[in-house]
């Protein structure tokens, strides 16, 4: 391999005119006439018998260049980006040259990553988010379990929303029967919204052994026999029943939770919302952080950078669809969408990435962040506890380049995380309790 030009372009590429000589050349050719010669038919030779100077005689000598370059390039491609000390963020664009028995030139156009630069990163618009948790938040954590341990108790009385009426239906268009609009001794929840609109709405006011008709209009963007049409349903009511909640109580909270009392139960349902919401406020406050820094990144990214990100994310994400043993052709057909539209999609997130990247390091940089070797151990060594692997595996894994990398762009991200303003407080504290002082059950739990 010898590079006989290394040229730096614009939008952040390097070329590269490499030239394969005949030594390394004609032993590719050797490989591939050995690989295909069993597929090679010439007359008086037994199949696969031919010698390699009948064959290129008459084929042409010209026969096994195309793969045999195919085959070549790639080591000599990896060797000139060692010899440069270029560092490729892209696929390459490759042109072959020239190509004769004697060798072939290649150029090799390759992106590298842009200069990237960040001002006033310390000075960011985003507010730190505090998370609070009020008593009517708790009340809402607790309805379910409510309504877990509820019955439904039989009433004579007309059917009201929340109630349960238990009915025969069948459903008429212009007298007739249509597929699908028929249930017997069906339980419906009236004011859940579980059927067309209207029918819920002119069920309440029934009460056991009622039949009504019930004039309905199916909305435009139902099923397409049925959209827009005017039916009737015939509905005979058999049953009315009422949730009956349970009294809310220590026991109530013995019954449904590990705790003796309705306050611990309580305490523990606050306390676990406030962490989900810390949780969640942590990582909107990152994302604005990180669409905040993007904005103040001055970078020409080049697209060929994106794209190569974008191909990475879709080919991790189609093995992790393919590792729960569903074909990612399948998997796009059950979602609706194509290959296209997932490109489309990584392309979006690529893009985002790529440029949070380019701005964590311009951070890292501008703050002289470094990682030590102990940062790196120690990263090798939380890897190797959270996939139960050992130590030396994870190294011959994981370049420690790229850990350092990923490492120096996390402390940037921490650093800039940290500058970040708290909300000022305000000063009138007769203001803060008017504003915060909850209503008479909805104290806020700490």
């Amino acid at each position: 391999m010898n590079i006989k030009s290394n040229e730096k372009k614009e939008n952040s590429t390097f070329e590269l005119v490499i030239e394969v000589g005949a030594a390394e050349f004609q032993a590719a050719v050797d490989k591939v006439y050995n690989r295909q010669k069993s597929r090679i038919n010439i007359p008086g030779f037994r199949k696969g018998k031919a010698p390699r100077k009948m064959v290129e005689k008459m084929y042409g000598a010209e026969i096994f260049f195309e793969d045999a370059i195919s085959l070549a390039y790639p080591d000599a491609y990896e060797a000139a980006l060692k010899e440069t000390g270029i560092e490729p963020v892209a696929y390459p664009q490759l042109e072959v040259l020239e190509v004769s028995a004697s060798g072939f030139t290649f150029k090799a156009t390759i992106t590298v990553k842009p200069e990237a630069t960040i001002k006033d990163y310390k000075d960011l618009p985003v507010t730190k988010p505090e998370v609070k948790v009020s008593a009517a938040d708790v009340k809402a954590e607790l309805k379910p379990y409510i309504d877990r341990a509820s019955r439904l108790v039989s009433v004579d009385r007309k059917a009201k929303k929340g109630d349960t009426a238990v009915i025969d239906f069948e459903g008429f268009r212009d007298g007739v029967p249509f597929q699908g609009g028929k249930g017997e001794n069906f339980s419906l929840e009236l004011g859940s919204g579980s059927f067309v609109p209207g029918f819920e709405d002119q069920v309440i006011g029934m009460k056991a052994g009622d039949e009504k008709d019930l004039d309905i209009t199916f909305p435009e963007n139902y099923t397409p026999e049925l959209a827009g049409a005017q039916v009737v349903f015939k509905v005979k009511v058999h049953e009315v029943k009422e949730k009956q909640e349970p009294e809310v109580d220590d026991e109530f909270a013995k019954d449904v939770s590990e705790f003796d009392t309705l306050d611990e139960f309580k305490k523990d349902l606050g306390e676990k919302l406030k962490v989900r919401r810390q949780e969640q406020a942590d990582r909107d406050f990152e994302n604005a952080v990180i669409d905040a820094l993007i904005e103040k990144l001055e970078c020409d990214v080049p697209q060929a950078m994106i794209d190569y990100r974008a191909d990475k994310m879709l080919e991790d994400y189609a093995n992790r669809i393919q590792s729960q043993g569903i074909g990612f052709e399948n998997y796009l057909q059950m979602m609706g969408m194509s290959m296209d539209d997932m490109r489309a999609q990584s392309k979006t997130s690529a893009d985002r990435a790529v440029r949070s990247d380019l701005a964590l390091e311009a951070v890292a940089a501008a703050e002289g962040i470094e990682v030590s070797a102990s940062d790196v151990e120690e990263e090798i060594s939380k890897l190797a506890e959270r996939y139960a692997m050992e130590a030396d595996k994870v190294r011959g894994i994981i370049k420690e380049e790229d850990l350092r990398r990923d490492l120096s762009i996390r402390k940037a991200l921490e650093s800039v995380k940290a500058a970040v303003k708290k909300p000022a407080k305000r000063s009138s504290k007769k203001a803060d309790k008017a504003e915060d002082k909850p209503a008479d059950d909805e104290k806020t739990e700490e």
